[in-house]
Order: structure tokens, then sequence, then C-alpha cells
């Protein structure tokens, strides 16, 4: 996980002035951690350089920025920095603004009246898009401004990353998570769904998948077929409710209980989100998007269709519950130790970046070892080991990365090259005892 040295320019080709870092979009575990790492990488290289004077947090992102709202960390003592970077949630506050033209001229201006020289945000790929429009608006209008991307999200869908910060620790949730609850399952049968986040990208609902045992043998079923979650579905794969039924039903019918991870993005063969389908008066974002990470409508109706399916004439409906992760597996306090500090490495790059004379960039986490064989219990793998290199704004800007054919088993799980990819990012996953 080395940061590769960059080789800097002469202090005095680069423009002077004020330095500002922010926060956008769902926090996580480990955003606290970019943010420090951007602050360190500012205070050791263009601070001391005489380039950088100030470095300045913005308030909720580019929305406080237009307001001149500030924290200043320029003298900030080193111990509160290190509590903050391990700290859950966005500690600057963050938003959910994306800003147009008109937008992007009202942060242009502020950068102007705050002398603002170098901006930094940390989000994911309308965060990027918010460093691409700002900084074009700038050449423009003939304004020094760098600008530069460090990646954050739980969904990790982003471009030209290996993965992406933010979500080792949210798959470390899920599969933990998953494990519980499966020795739930056990222990009181039934049939038990979860809900898990992403609309578009199904890795994080795939790492449910990493709460199964992987120190059987792997067969064409993939590893213990038997363990819980059984059946996974994915945003990438066409959802069918018919054939939903019938896999729960085979599942039901062999163990007595059945263990379901599904993404709240399913959508059937037409590209149509199941939960609008299902969910009757469902609420809309402010992008059209039916709401699903704050509701349990999804798998209430995914466990309403079941009961009414599997329910033999005259009998009693199979016990059936369903849980929605939702926000909770954004900033849970047990992040993945590699996440931590990729995260605060990613954050320090960029800021070499702009010691090294570069205008603009994102970040990008590139795998150079997998690690992978070393998990599953042998000793002939490489060591896990990722690297950072600068990509284009615009190579990440407003793009969704979605999961791989090959980490899809057939229709309801992930392959091995999934397990062997995810596995070595999430940490030391406990082992439990079964009877």
């Amino acid at each position: 996980m080395a940061v590769p040295p960059i080789a800097t320019t002469q202090s005095g080709d680069l423009p002077r002035g004020n330095a500002v870092v922010g926060q956008s979009g769902g926090p996580t575990s480990v955003i606290n951690q970019s943010l420090v790492g951007v602050i360190e990488g500012l205070r050791s290289g263009l601070h001391a350089a005489g380039v950088v004077g100030r470095v300045l947090g913005m308030r909720h992102g580019v929305k406080g920025m237009t307001r001149g709202d500030y924290f200043d960390f320029t003298d900030t003592h080193q111990d509160r920095l290190d509590r903050l970077a391990c700290t859950p949630s966005s500690g600057l506050g963050s938003t959910r603004d994306k800003p147009d033209a008109a937008y992007c001229e009202r942060v242009l201006d502020a950068c102007r009246k705050g002398d603002v020289r170098y901006f930094f945000y940390i989000g994911g790929n309308d965060s990027s898009d918010t460093c691409r429009l700002v900084r074009e608006m700038a050449v423009r209008s003939n304004y020094d401004l760098r600008c530069f991307h460090v990646p954050k999200t739980i969904d990790n869908d982003l471009m030209e990353n290996d993965h992406c910060p933010g979500f080792p620790s949210a798959a470390r949730f899920v599969a933990m998570a998953c494990m519980a609850d499966f020795m739930d399952n056990i222990s009181l049968p039934g049939i038990k769904i979860n809900v898990v986040m992403g609309r578009h990208a199904g890795f994080l609902t795939a790492a449910s998948a990493l709460a199964r045992r992987h120190d059987r043998d792997w067969t064409s079923e993939g590893i213990d077929s038997s363990d819980g979650p059984q059946l996974i579905y994915c945003p990438e794969v066409p959802f069918d409710t018919e054939r939903f039924i019938a896999d729960v039903d085979a599942v039901y019918r062999a163990k007595g209980r059945c263990h379901i991870a599904v993404s709240e993005g399913i959508s059937d063969s037409k590209g149509t989100p199941i939960g609008a389908t299902l969910i009757k008066n469902a609420q809309t974002d402010a992008h059209g998007n039916v709401q699903l990470s704050g509701s349990g409508a999804l798998g209430d109706q995914l466990g309403d269709l079941l009961k009414a399916a599997l329910t033999p004439a005259g009998g009693k409906p199979p016990r059936v519950r369903a849980d929605t992760f939702g926000y909770v597996q954004r900033c849970w306090p047990d992040p993945s130790p590699v996440d931590q500090v990729e995260a605060r490495r990613a954050g320090r790059y960029a800021a070499q970046l702009a010691l090294a004379g570069q205008h603009d960039g994102s970040v990008s986490i590139v795998r150079q070892g997998s690690g992978s064989e070393l998990w599953l219990g042998k000793d002939n793998g490489q060591p896990y080991l990722a690297t950072y290199r600068r990509v284009d704004l615009s190579a990440v800007a407003a793009k969704t990365r979605h999961m791989p054919a090959s980490f899809f088993q057939g229709h309801n799980n992930v392959s091995r090259e999934f397990i062997e990819y995810c596995l070595p990012l999430v940490g030391p996953l406990p082992g439990f005892e079964r009877l």
C-alpha cells in the first residue's frame, strides 16, 4: 500500500494562495482519514514550502464554501487530527448538491474571494464531476485553480479504481452482519431477506458471500453452498420474481430455512427497478429515484410476495422476515484496517499531486498484489499490495462502474474470483463453531 514518490516542481512555479478541502455524498467509516491525509500532505508540502497560506475545510462541501463557511485546519494539533481520522462520518459535514454551471460560478467566485488556488474534494463520481466543472470554468476565466478529487464511495462504483475507500469497511459490516444473521436463521429457521445498499452496482451486496465459511473446498456450486446467504441478488443480473420464488422454494424445501441478500437496486430485464414495481405509493428523491435506503418497503414487499406464493392451500404461511441495513452500513465504527490506511494515503497522494505541479486529477487505487491465496488458507500467493496513480477527472466524473460478469456465478451467486477480490480488503473475520 505504498504511496509512490512524485517528483516535485519548484515552488516558484506553483500559484500562491489558500487551499480548501471538502467532503461530499454519503459519509463512510474512513472519509475522515482521507480528509486528514489531504491536510497532512498540504501542511508538510505546500504549506511548509510557503506556497499555501491557509488550509481550510468547507463545511457541508461546496454548499458551505459558497457561504464562506470554513473550518481552519492550518494550525490544528496533530493529536486532534488523529482522533478525527478515526472518527466515522464526514467531520466537516456533507452535501448532496450536484452543481450546475451557475452553481460552479458561485464556487469559483468563492475561490477568488478567498484567494483559493488549491481545491480538494472527497467523494464519488458526482464529486469528481464537480472538480471537473470548476476546473474547466477556472481555465476559461484565466484563474489558476488546481482541482483534485479524492475517491470515496461504499458502492465501489468509481471507474479507474480497483476499489474505493469506504467500500472495504462497509463490506466488512455486511459480511459480519450476515454472519450473525445466518446463525440466527439456523437457530429459528425461516426465510430471511436482507436488503443491502447498491442502486446500480452490486459489490456491497456481493460482500455478503464473505459470511460463508471460506475454509471449505470450492465446488461447482460455490463455497459450502449450504452456508448463508444461499441466495444473492445484485442489480447487474436481471431479477425475475417468478424465478426468485422458485429459488427460495428450492432452498426452503431442502433446508427448512433460507437466507437471502438482495441489492436495493435489483431490476428486471427491461431495467425497471423492482422496488418501483412492488412498492406502492413510494417516495422519490430529488432525482426521481424511488427511496430505497431509508425504507424497509422493498424487503417487506418481497416477503409478502414469498408468503403469498409459498403458503400451501389451507396451510400456514412460512415464517418470513426482512431487514434493510440502510444507513447503518456506512459509518459502523469497526473499519477495515486496509481501508483506514488506504483512505489516508489517498488524501496525501492528492496533496502530492498538487506539490508536483499537476493542475487537476483524480486519485486512483491500483491493486498490484492480490493476497487472495493467503486469505484462502494457502501460502503461495502474493501479499496484498495497492498503490496510487493520477487519472483524468473526465475518466471518473459522472460514470458508474459495475461488477464484471466474472464476479457472478449464475443469477443468484458470486464467483470464487469475487471472493478472492474482496477478502483481502475487509480484514480478519471471525470464525464461528457450528454443531
